[in-house]
C-alpha cells in the first residue's frame, strides 16, 4: 500500500510542472522530451536580461573587467539555457543565420579591426579612442578596440551556437532511432 502511495507521490513530482495543454506547445514538440512550464516561464525573463548582461560586458570592457570573451561566454549561457528550455527545437536549426556564419563574421571582424590600424603607419591592434557627447548620457568614450571585442564576442557566442547545433543533433538523432526501434516489431534493430 505505502510502494504504491511512494510510487504515485514520485510520478506526481515528475510530472507535476510539465505543460497538460497544447497551447504551450507546438505540434512537433508534444512528442519531444519532458519540458518544464517553470524554467520556459522564467526563462522568457531570465534570456534577455543575461543577453544585456553579455552586451554590458562587450561595452565595458575596454575600461573595466569584461570584453569580448566574458560577454561571449555569458551570451552562450543564455543559449545553452535556451536550449536546456526547449531543446533542440527552439530555432537552432531553423535560424536565418547558421552557427558557422557568425564564426566567420566574428573572425572577419576581429582580423580586419587588428590590421586597419597598420594602414595607417601604428602597431597591429593600436587604439584609437573618440569622445561622443550624448544627449542623455552625457560624453561616451569609444575605443576603437570595441571592434575587435565585438568580433571576439560573435566567434565565441557562434562556437556555442555550433556546438548545440551539434550536440543537439546528436541528441535528436538518437531520438529518432530509438524510435524507429520501437516500431519495429521486437524492438530491435536490423
Amino acid at each position: 500500500m505505502t510502494g504504491s502511495r511512494s510510487d504515485a507521490a514520485q510520478r506526481w513530482w515528475d510530472t507535476c510542472d510539465r505543460p497538460r495543454e497544447h497551447w504551450l506547445m507546438r505540434e512537433s514538440e508534444q512528442t519531444r522530451w519532458p519540458r518544464s512550464l517553470l524554467l520556459e516561464v522564467s526563462l522568457r525573463i531570465v534570456f534577455p536580461t543575461v543577453l544585456l548582461v553579455a552586451i554590458y560586458l562587450l561595452f565595458a570592457g575596454h575600461t573595466r573587467a569584461g570584453g569580448g570573451f566574458s560577454g561571449g561566454l555569458v551570451a552562450g549561457l543564455a543559449f545553452v539555457l535556451r536550449y536546456v528550455a526547449g531543446g533542440s527545437v527552439t530555432g537552432l536549426r531553423r535560424s536565418w543565420v547558421q552557427p558557422p556564419v557568425v564564426i566567420g563574421l566574428g573572425l572577419i571582424v576581429a582580423v580586419l579591426s587588428a590590421i586597419v590600424p597598420v594602414f595607417f603607419g601604428l602597431p597591429v591592434l593600436a587604439t584609437a579612442v573618440w569622445t561622443v557627447d550624448v544627449p542623455l548620457l552625457g560624453s561616451l568614450k569609444i575605443a576603437s578596440s570595441l571592434a575587435f571585442d565585438a568580433g571576439v564576442f560573435l566567434l565565441i557566442v557562434g562556437v556555442v551556437l555550433n556546438l548545440l547545433r551539434t550536440l543537439g543533433e546528436g541528441i535528436h538523432l538518437g531520438e529518432l532511432e530509438s524510435e524507429l526501434n520501437d516500431q519495429q516489431p521486437g524492438g530491435t534493430s536490423p
